[in-house]
């Protein structure tokens, strides 16, 4: 059964799904055990109310918090022979790429930021922050502005090099481009502290 926007009708509400989120996070935080297992059997009485369950599965590149229907599962296991309908499942990042972020409004920003270089500082300068937003938006799921110092040293040194395709000059400049993309928005820029 669908609504009329193709989603499934007995999904569990919007809020019982981002407080299921907000429990498993601050149950992986808890620093003692007691704390976290009263986090994770607050979100788990939650999602029973709805006829869901939890578990969180680790990938290679992140963590994700995935909710689906009780009946799929049996004896701890899915089993793939009971699911009907795979868009019943709700999968959340909760860590690496994507967590907790809108990543196509994060892309929007970027871009955002990157148009505003390329009208102040030229073509070079935004080719070099069009890099930038790639590498944070893609690998970190955050606006540009956020990048921390390792985050930049690490698109400096490792992924520019090796994936941007630069020119010559927009070698030359690429830290420099670094700076320009955090001034264009009035923000601070990690490099060098």
């Amino acid at each position: 059964m669908t609504d009329d926007e193709g989603e499934p009708d007995d999904l569990p509400p919007e809020t019982v799904v981002d407080e299921a989120e907000r429990l498993t996070k601050l149950a992986r935080e808890a620093v003692v055990d007691e704390e976290a297992a009263a986090y994770r059997v607050d979100r788990d009485e939650r999602l029973a109310d709805h006829d869901y369950t939890a578990r969180v599965r680790e990938d290679d590149t992140r963590d994700v918090l995935v909710l689906h229907p009780e009946e799929w599962v049996e004896d701890g296991e899915i089993r793939t022979e009971r699911i009907e309908a795979v868009d019943r499942g709700i999968e959340i990042p909760l860590s690496g790429p994507g967590e907790g972020d809108d990543w196509q409004e994060i892309d929007d920003y970027n871009r955002d930021v990157v148009a505003d270089v390329r009208e102040t500082h030229g073509e070079d300068h935004a080719a070099n922050v069009g890099a930038l937003a790639d590498f944070v938006g893609n690998h970190y799921a955050k606006p540009i502005h956020d990048a921390t110092a390792d985050e930049l040293s690490e698109f400096l040194t490792e992924y520019y090099p090796r994936n941007a395709w630069p020119t010559a000059a927009q070698r030359d400049i690429v830290e420099k481009s670094v700076r320009v993309a955090f001034s264009v928005a009035d923000e601070r820029c990690p490099l060098g502290e």
